[in-house]
Order: C-alpha cells, then structure tokens, then sequence
C-alpha cells in the first residue's frame, strides 16, 4: 500500500482552499466609475452617499454599486456611456462641490471586498490608462549645487573681510555639462589666503588658485562621481515627490519609476481624464517667506507711484489688498521637513517644521522684526509645450500669489503656524507642502492614452493565447498518460488558480509580459508532472510492483525537478531584481510560478495518486 501523511492532505486541502478564495475577485472584471471627494476635504457622510445615488437614478443613470473606499465615494456605472452621463449630473447638480476621477473599478461583490479581497491590478496593456513620461533636468541640478558651494564660499570670504568680485559657472576638462564654480577676486587679493578660509565651504571640490591680471581667483571641480550622485539624487528626489502626487489622486496600483539616466516613468492604469492628472502633476509649487516693506504705502505704489528698489508689489489673495514684498527671501519651501494641518486657536492653520538652517535664519529675523508684517507667497510654476514654426517649443509658466499676510507676534524658528486659511485650503496647502515641490525641472516628454477598449483586447487575445495551450496539453496529457494524465490536468489547473490567488495576495500587476509568464508556467509545471510519470514507466518496465513503481517515481524524480527548477528559479530572481516594467512583471509570474508548479507537482500530484491507488492492495495495471 501507499501511504501518505494526513497532515500533508491538510496542507493540500487548505492551501488550494485558500486559492480558490483569494483568485475568486479575478473573475468578475472591472466597471466605469466615478470617484467622489469633497473639495475642503471633509468626509462623506450615509445620508449624502444615500442622497447622490438617489439623484443619479432618480435621472435614469443605471449604477451597480455606491460604496467608500480610502475616505472617497465610488460610484460604479452599467457602462462608459452611463459613467459619463452621471459625471455631468453631479457637477451641475452641485456645482464644483467635489472633485472626482474617472476609473476602472473591480467589480469585486461587497462580501469579498469587505474582508480586504482584491483582484490582481492589470498593467496599462490590458486595463488602459495613461502613460507619462518626464525627463528631469539633471543640468539644471548641478548647476543648483554650484550656486549653493558660490555663496557658501562668498559668505565664508566675506567673514574673513575679502571680497568677491564675481562667481561664475565654469565646464573643466570638455563636455557640455558645468562642473566647477570660479570666484574671481580683486586685484592684490592673495588667493592662498582665501583657499584657507574657504576650505569647509567648498570641502569635497579639488581646488586650485590662479592668478591673473584681472586679479586671482579660485576655480573649484566637481568630480565625476559627485556629479553622478548629485544627478541620481535629483531624479530620486523628483521620483518621490511624483509617487507622493500620484497618491493624492486615488489612483489603484500607480506605477512611478525611473526609466533609463534622466526619466521618470508614471503608469496609471484606469485614469480616463489625462488633462486633470497632467495638470496636478507636472506643476511645480513652492513657498517664500518674506518681510513686507512698512515703510511705503502699497496702495500708492499700485496707483503708479513706483515701487521702490529692492520691493516687489503683490495682491494678497485672502483680503484682496496691494501688498508690497522686500525682494529678499527669508525661507523657501525647500527648506521645510513637515507640514500638517490642524485647528488653531486662529481656526484653520499648517504647523510648519524648519530644518536646522532655515530656523536660524527665521529665529535672528524675527528677532528684528517683531511687530512688522510677514507675508508667505505661494509660487507655482509649470511646463507649456507650443508649436512654434514646426519646432516644439516647452516654456515655464510662473504664477505668484500671497496666501497669507501676518504680523510677528513674536520670535519663532524651526516651527511656527501658517493662519488665516480656510480648512480645506490648510489641508491643501498641508499636501503641496508634504509632497514637495520639485528640486529640479521637469518636462513631459511622452504621453500615451490607452483606452480600455484597446486593454479589452489585449485581454481576450491574452486569454485566448492561455486557454488554448492550457486546453492543448489538457488534451495531450490526457491522451498520452491516461488515468496519470487527467490526474496531471487537475494539478495543471490547481497550479493556475494557485498562481493567480498569489499575484491576488501580493497585489502584483499583471501585463501581457505576465500572461506569457502563466503560459510558461503551465509548461513548467507539464515538465515536472512528465518527469514524474516517465520514472514509473521505466520502474514498471523493470517488473516492479505498482505501489512500488510510484513510490519510486516520485522519489527518483525529485533530484531531477529541483535541478531543472532552481536555474530557472535563479534566473527568474535575478530578473525580477535587476529587471523593471514588462521584464519585472514576466519575472514576477515565472518565480512565483516555479514555486507553485513544485507544490502542486510534488505535492498535489502525489496526494491525489495516492487517493487513487494508495488503498487498493492488489493493482493488476497502471493507467500510464
């Protein structure tokens, strides 16, 4: 007789069990939807979910399901046609109230979405969506570290009582790239004097002095390495503050990566209104602090009567009023660590965390100006791409607006409040300000829109590919090892469900690269059953029993799969940690593929031979 542990059953049983439950959301698609929040951020409550499905159908709008999710109300729709309909009833009916997101949304049902069940997200190929593609201007990033090490060593020198004549951006030893900053000196400077007083401003940079007859300078190199790190640091930087953009927008499984040295590629699967998306996140935003000149009369300089040098004339968006700004910036919004947004005694405000620099540098201003106005200017900035005369031509646009206007009660740092805003305007503001403004430029260099129709075929050509060959080596197994190979089409699709209850559970998208990687899987799994079945053949040619034969076979197969199994395994790792996009989603399939393909052939496969033959004392013949 075979035998087989009862606990090895268990194991089967409740694993496949599992399975089944966690790939169940897979079969019931993705609907049109409209995703709702409020505008000043505040939650929605029963009655106003209850109240917006109402009013939909109360205008024969067809829904399939209303329901929360992550704080906003999604609202799912018969077809696009309807989808489209219900977007125009709510924004006339209440009037720019909230903000919304057309999507794809499973059609998971209610039972199984409440216990946290999801589908497998489906790549742009397959669901649709949009595809964005920036290139970061890394010279624009060196040059912002050369400006940074020139008034570093400027403000060094001017301790030390030397001035500075000038500083200016240089490119050493070729290339089209700055990599050094000159200080040039006046005339009788000595310039070994100035290197040792500027040796901690410009540390890490070779330095050398030269002397002219304009008068010395000091020329500082970046090294290459440090020019790569500064580039890649930007590019993670922007990378960043992208995926924190992308997460405001509600979007399910957002794809932000880096592509090739100097782009940032955002994937999102489901989004229909590009325009919206592209607006919220190719703008640049960013805060200044400054003081505000009380000595002349804002009303007098709009009038005509001239701003005075070294001022700048602004309307204060709150109240409405001139407001003339001293042109020197205190703080700037790179400089914030934190930003959140709470209830002060003022009402709405954003509690504001300075890094070390930029607390010194508000704690000695505040210091002078208690009692005077500081005003914080909202900048934001965003690229515009025109055609000019054939060519295409990509300007930054620049808007400046005073948010707020406050006197200084008294001396501050590192944290301090932002008042007078509105509560949704504070959690706005909290949001820019968390989620950064970008450190370096940004462009829009590709963008593609992949309608769902296009996803909808790339999936019944996906599922075609896999139901025929799965429905191919059905047949051919069966055929061919009889009893052995129905037992081996089972397992075959156990190991699909298997698969597919994995890429569920790890939420891993899923492309048309991962569907080839299922039917390569299938093969996989073919292999190993095979493997197993030609051993007991060879074992009931040699006149060994049957129970034997089986025993046997497996045993004697199992070197044999784990070889076979762990190159591929190896290379299907190293894919899946060095390799991105479609590569990584093949990887990610052919490795959790291998490793199901295993369970189910040693097993699966072993646990329902033995059901079959285990009990039987006497077997005349093998089916095999």
């Amino acid at each position: 007789m075979l035998e087989y542990a009862k606990w090895k059953y268990c194991v089967v049983g409740v694993v496949l069990l599992l399975a089944v439950i966690f790939a169940l959301p897979n079969v019931f698609g993705n609907a049109p939807a409209l995703q709702l929040a409020h505008r000043d951020h505040s939650p929605i409550g029963k009655s106003e979910v209850a109240s917006i499905a109402l009013y939909l159908h109360q205008h024969g709008v067809q829904l399939k399901s209303v329901y929360m999710q992550r704080g906003a109300l999604v609202v799912q729709f018969a077809d696009v046609s309807a989808q489209l309909r219900g977007q125009d009833l709510i924004d006339s009916e209440y009037q720019g109230a909230y903000i919304h997101a057309l999507s794809l949304v499973p059609r998971t049902p209610g039972v199984l979405r409440d216990i946290g069940l999801k589908p497998m997200p489906l790549g742009l190929d397959l669901q649709g969506g949009l595809d964005l593609l920036y290139e970061v201007d890394v010279r624009d990033a060196v040059n912002q570290d050369l400006a940074t090490y020139g008034e570093d060593a400027t403000r060094a020198l001017a301790a030390k009582k030397i001035t500075v004549r000038g500083v200016q951006f240089e490119t050493v030893g070729g290339g089209d790239l700055n990599n050094g900053v000159r200080i040039n000196l006046p005339l009788g400077t000595d310039p070994v004097v100035a290197q040792r007083a500027i040796t901690n401003a410009l540390q890490g940079l070779a330095v050398t002095t030269q002397r002219g007859s304009p008068g010395p300078a000091i020329l500082a190199v970046m090294s290459p390495q440090q020019i790569r790190q500064r580039e890649d640091y930007a590019i993670e930087q922007n990378v960043t503050i992208l995926r924190n953009r992308v997460n405001q927008l509600g979007v399910s499984e957002p794809i932000v990566q880096r592509q090739g040295l100097g782009r940032i590629d955002v994937q999102l699967p489901g989004i229909q209104n590009a325009a919206e998306v592209k607006n919220i996140l190719g703008r640049m935003a960013t805060l200044e602090f400054r003081l505000q000149d009380m000595q002349v009369d804002p009303t007098a300089a709009r009038e005509g009567r001239g701003v005075p040098l070294g001022d700048k004339l602004y309307i204060n968006t709150q109240a409405g009023v001139p407001v003339l700004l001293k042109r020197q910036v205190l703080v700037t919004g790179d400089q914030l660590t934190n930003a959140v947004a709470d209830i002060g005694q003022e009402g709405p405000e954003v509690e504001v965390t300075l890094n070390g620099r930029a607390g010194r540098s508000l704690l000695s201003t505040t210091e002078h100006n208690v009692g005077n106005m500081m005003a914080v200017v909202l900048i934001t900035k965003k690229a515009e791409t025109s055609m000019v005369r054939g060519r295409r031509i990509t300007r930054e646009v620049s808007s400046e607006r005073v948010i707020t206007d406050d006197k200084i009660q008294g001396v501050f740092g590192e944290r301090f409040q932002i008042t007078g805003l509105t509560v949704g305007e504070a959690h706005d503001l909290a949001i820019l300000l968390r989620s950064g403004s970008f450190k370096t430029p940004i462009y829009l260099v590709e963008e593609r829109v992949i309608g769902p129709s296009l996803g909808r075929e790339n999936i019944r050509k996906g599922i075609d590919a896999l139901a025929v060959g799965l429905i191919g080596v059905l047949v051919f197994m069966a055929i061919y090892y009889k009893v052995f190979g129905l037992i081996a089409d089972v397992v075959l699709i156990a190991n699909v469900i298997l698969l597919a209850a994995l890429l569920s559970l790890m939420h891993s998208t899923l492309s048309l690269p991962g569907i080839a990687g299922i039917i390569l899987t299938v093969g996989i799994a073919v292999d190993a059953n095979v493997l197993i079945y030609e051993r007991i053949r060879e074992e009931v040619r040699k006149g060994v029993p049957p129970h034997a034969a089986i025993r046997a076979g497996f045993e004697k197969a199992i070197s044999a799969i784990a070889d076979s199994n762990i190159t591929a395994l190896i290379a299907g790792v190293v894919l899946w940690t060095f390799g991105s996009g479609a590569i990584r989603g093949f990887a990610v399939v052919l490795t959790l593929g291998i490793g199901t393909s295993m369970f189910t052939s040693l097993l699966g496969s072993r646990a329902l031979v033995t059901l079959l033959y285990g009990r039987r004392r006497r077997i005349s013949r093998l089916l095999i």
